[in-house]
């Protein structure tokens, strides 16, 4: 894409809203960013932390964000800390006590989403969220792909037990300040990945399988940053699918994009699966 097209998209996203629009008052490139979901036979669609602010989760480097406001939070990510220090470990399960996760309900963003999946056309949701918000919308979990993992259970370090998250909340709520493994005795923690630890091989190649397989690739709410999540872009661009971007800001894969839409989100990506407008 050439940098006048580039800014053109960007200039018209910034100032134009696509709630309550019909289908002949949609911006130019929106339109036929929809055009292209709509012949597509596998949209793969690729989230991070922007999808799910309008549900009330705050992403983590933004200005009202975990870290930014809690820079302690950020020490319990990292894996190092974590395991090295029960105090680190205790602040974490007060922290996730107070998690808006479990609160949290899919805004509009999600439902396109499950949209995309009703109509047959959604190949899967590659997404670096842990929140859980796309299979509570209705996507099938067998289609969701998290590359970094899910809040919802936890994992000990030590012998791999997975249980439900809410057993080891419960334990602190009842004075427990770090719940040890009910296994073997080790260290729990959520069955997310912390900073400093390995990413899951399998997870982590289906995602990069599902892109290299798709035709459209929407990557939304993401600053495409992080790695690997992010090589699902470029991976799809040289596999011959468009590449749509959606986010508020500019990405580090916008130069892969055939489609950059700026602005909000639950505008935008409604539009684009055709939910919410109005007939011409």
């Amino acid at each position: 894409m050439d940098r006048g097209h580039q800014e053109r998209h960007q200039d018209g996203h910034r100032e134009n809203s696509t709630s309550g629009m019909t289908n002949r008052e949609l911006p130019e490139d929106v339109a036929a960013a929809r055009a292209a979901i709509a012949g597509a036979e596998r949209v793969v669609v690729l989230t991070g932390a922007g999808i799910s602010t309008d549900s009330g989760i705050p992403d983590f480097r933004g200005p009202n964000g975990v870290w930014t406001k809690n820079p302690a939070a950020e020490k319990a990510s990292n894996i190092e800390y974590y395991l090295a220090d029960p105090e680190v470990r205790a602040a974490a399960w007060q922290s996730r006590l107070a998690s808006p996760a479990w609160t949290a309900t899919p805004n509009v963003g999600h439902r396109a989403i499950v949209e995309l999946e009703r109509r047959g056309s959604l190949h899967g949701v590659v997404t670096q969220n842990i929140d859980g918000l796309h299979q509570l919308a209705g996507n099938d979990p067998d289609k969701v792909i998290e590359v970094h993992g899910t809040v919802w259970f936890t994992r000990c370090w030590d012998c791999d037990d997975r249980r439900p998250m809410s057993e080891a909340l419960d334990r602190v709520r009842a004075g427990e300040r770090d719940p040890a493994c009910m296994v073997c005795g080790g260290i729990v923690k959520s069955d997310t990945i912390s900073f400093g630890q390995q990413l899951v091989p399998q997870v982590i190649d289906r995602a990069m399988a599902v892109s290299d397989e798709c035709d459209v690739m929407l990557a939304v709410g993401s600053t495409l940053s992080v790695f690997p999540a992010a090589n699902c872009v470029p991976l799809a661009k040289a596999s011959g699918a468009e590449v749509i971007i959606v986010n508020a800001e500019p990405t580090a894969m916008d130069h892969h994009a055939d489609w950059l839409l700026r602005g909000d989100i639950g505008a935008i990506l409604p539009a684009l699966v055709e939910t919410g407008l109005n007939p011409d």
